[in-house]
């Protein structure tokens, strides 16, 4: 039985996924600190700030849909022309190009 799993995130996903990253860890850090400086407990804003991070990775290290909507269109790969098919093909080979030469 082979499941069909996507594993992948286009480039926008990426973006989406690092920016909700970003604002979860910053909103839990901040309302960590807060409840922290006003029950005088550090303990607490570390706690609170580990269940932003924790649910910072839910939302943004699986490949959810969300993060899939603008796949990439990729290009087909070209025929490899030797010099010998090049009469025959109708692609054209670019030379390599030449070094330049020093002024003395």
């Amino acid at each position: 039985m082979v499941l069909n799993i996507a594993t992948h995130m286009d480039y926008e996903g990426q973006h989406l996924a690092e920016k909700l990253s970003h604002i979860i860890v910053v909103v839990f850090g901040v309302i960590g600190w807060i409840i922290g400086y006003v029950n005088q407990q550090f303990s607490q804003t570390i706690m609170v700030l580990g269940v932003g991070v924790l649910i910072a990775a839910i939302v943004t290290l699986p490949p959810w849909p969300m993060y899939r909507r603008k796949p990439l269109s990729w290009r087909k790969p070209r025929k490899e022309v030797t010099p010998d098919d090049s009469k025959t093909e109708k692609e054209v080979v670019v030379p390599a190009s030449k070094p330049k030469k020093k002024n003395k």
